[in-house]
């Protein structure tokens, strides 16, 4: 570390989130982009999310309300891979000429969509490499999205190092549909796919959801001994009729988890005044201090977070960054603080 630095200082532009002075080999927690984007269904940016968020970070203050000195927790922003983006945006207009047809009852071209998802599985599998060689020198990882469907692969990585996780999925969405609009690897079909590829998760507990269809439902039902939901409609009767406050909400939530937890945050799970350019916005989401209480009750628990990804920041204002760049350093700080 740089004896140098000054917590109390501007950031330095230096290519490290919040201009943070620590070097690859000292992080506890890396910060992986995965600038991707080829599947979205409704609005595009999220591939320059994290660039987004890396220029807004440089603006925000070191203090954690919950964790002392939380900026003492090493943390390392790996460079955004300018080849992945390339290929998100050559991809990219692919899957938009499928969908186009697709949504238009237009002949479709299956050649298009066999390219698509060919690039989806080798991003994947890019992932999952890039993350294992972290998780192998015994690094946390964080994944920095892009679009939703880009954990699948961390996600194979930690399930070979542990055997049983659970996932606690932050998002307005439930992510559950198979193959969404024909592509495997949808960004609305990363749980699913998760979920009957990976027997390691042994809970998935989803929060905040207002936007799903009937065929996701059926599906948390028919699998109700691995995923709860915490609908958003859910939690305000709670708190509207008092029947819970929000702490007892939280300790619901956390108690569905085992003791490894996997958060999973879609940055569409806060209220859209707070993300407005995400890729598929929803009224009616969580409040920032209501996210920022449950993930600090995780760790109060005494449960271990392994691991996360933020994804679906999206790149038209300086105020998704910013949203994105607080969401990803509490994220980053409750992991990789050590707990006695």
């Amino acid at each position: 570390m740089n004896k140098d630095f000054d917590p109390d200082s501007f950031a330095p532009k230096n290519g490290q989130f919040i201009g943070l002075p620590y070097t690859e080999k000292e992080a506890r927690v890396v910060l992986l982009p995965v600038p991707w984007e080829v599947t979205v269904s409704y609005k595009a940016g999220t591939a320059r999310g994290p660039q987004r968020i890396l220029d807004a970070s440089y603006q925000l203050d070191l203090v954690d309300w919950d964790i002392e000195k939380a900026w003492e927790i090493p943390i390392y922003w790996k460079e955004i891979d300018a080849q992945i983006l390339k290929i998100s945006d050559e991809t990219r207009k692919m899957a938009h000429q499928y969908i186009h047809t697709l949504e238009f009852q237009l002949p479709v071209d299956e050649g298009l969509l066999e390219i698509v998802n060919q690039k989806c599985e080798e991003m994947n599998s890019w992932v999952y490499s890039n993350s294992k060689a972290f998780l192998d020198d015994g690094k946390l990882v964080g994944i920095v999205g892009g679009d939703h469907s880009v954990p699948l692969g961390y996600l194979k990585a930690l399930s070979e190092k542990h055997s049983d996780f659970g996932i606690l999925q932050i998002d307005a969405h439930c992510d559950l549909r198979k193959a969404y609009e024909n592509f495997t690897y949808s960004h609305a079909s990363v749980f699913f796919n998760a979920l009957e590829q990976i027997p390691q998760i042994s809970q998935l507990t989803q929060v905040g959801i207002r936007d799903a269809c009937e065929a996701e439902l059926s599906y948390a039902e028919q699998h109700s001994e691995r995923i709860s939901i915490f609908s958003m409609p859910g939690i305000r009767q709670d708190l509207f009729t008092q029947h819970k406050s929000f702490h007892q909400i939280c300790e619901d939530i956390v108690s569905t988890l085992p003791q490894k937890v996997y958060i999973s945050f879609d940055i569409d799970g806060l209220d859209p005044k707070l993300c407005p350019n995400t890729g598929t916005p929803v009224p009616g989401g969580l409040e920032l201090p209501e996210v920022f209480y449950l993930i600090a009750a995780i760790r109060k628990s005494g449960r271990q977070i392994i691991g996360f990804d933020l994804c679906e920041v999206g790149c038209l204002s300086d105020w998704d960054g910013n949203v994105g760049a607080r969401v990803l350093y509490k994220l980053a700080c409750e992991m990789g603080i050590k707990v006695n």
